[in-house]
C-alpha cells in the first residue's frame, strides 16, 4: 500500500510494504518486502532497506545507508552521513551508516556518520552514537561521545 498523499518515485518496493502519508521516496531507493514506512519520512536515492523493517515517523534515510532485515527505527531517529557539513560544499565526503539485521534504534537517537550498528544491537532512546556498536550490544546515553575543539 502506498498512501496517495506520499511521493514515491521508486519502483523498487517489495510486496506487502506500506508507505504512509507525507513520505518521499526517491527513484533509486530499494525497499524490501513487508516493511512499514510511517508518515513524514524521507528516503534518498542510494538507500537499501531489507525485509520486515519498520521506520517510524519523522526519519530521514540519507544516501549511502544500508538497513538490514528485521530492523526497527524509532520515531525521529537522526542519521548523519557527513562528518563536517558545510552549506553548498561540493567536495564533501559521504560516510554511510550501516544497520545490520535485527537492530533496534530507540526514539530520538542520533547516529553519526560512518557508524555500523551490529546485528541485534539495541540503541536506547535519545542515545548519541559516535562509533560502531557490536552485535548484541546495548548502547545508551552518549556512547563514546567525541570532543572537538572549537572552530575548524
Amino acid at each position: 500500500m502506498i498512501h496517495p498523499l506520499s511521493d514515491v518515485q521508486s519502483k523498487n518496493i517489495g510486496e506487502g510494504t506500506n508507505i504512509w502519508q507525507f513520505c518521499v521516496v526517491l527513484p533509486n531507493a530499494v525497499i524490501g518486502k513487508n516493511c512499514n514506512i510511517c508518515s513524514h519520512c524521507l528516503i534518498e536515492n542510494d538507500v537499501v532497506i531489507g525485509d520486515n523493517v519498520t521506520v517510524k515517523c519523522g526519519v530521514q534515510l540519507w544516501d549511502g545507508m544500508r538497513v538490514g532485515n528485521g530492523v526497527f527505527i524509532g520515531p525521529n531517529v537522526t542519521f548523519c552521513n557527513d562528518r563536517h557539513p558545510v552549506s553548498r560544499n561540493k567536495n564533501w565526503k559521504m560516510e554511510p551508516v550501516i544497520i545490520e539485521d535485527g537492530a533496534v534504534i530507540g526514539a530520538n537517537a542520533t547516529i553519526l556518520p560512518g557508524v555500523v550498528i551490529g546485528r541485534n544491537a539495541v540503541i536506547g532512546a535519545g542515545a548519541v552514537v559516535t562509533k560502531n556498536v557490536e552485535a548484541n550490544f546495548t548502547a545508551v546515553g552518549k556512547f563514546n561521545l567525541l570532543c572537538y575543539k572549537k572552530g575548524r
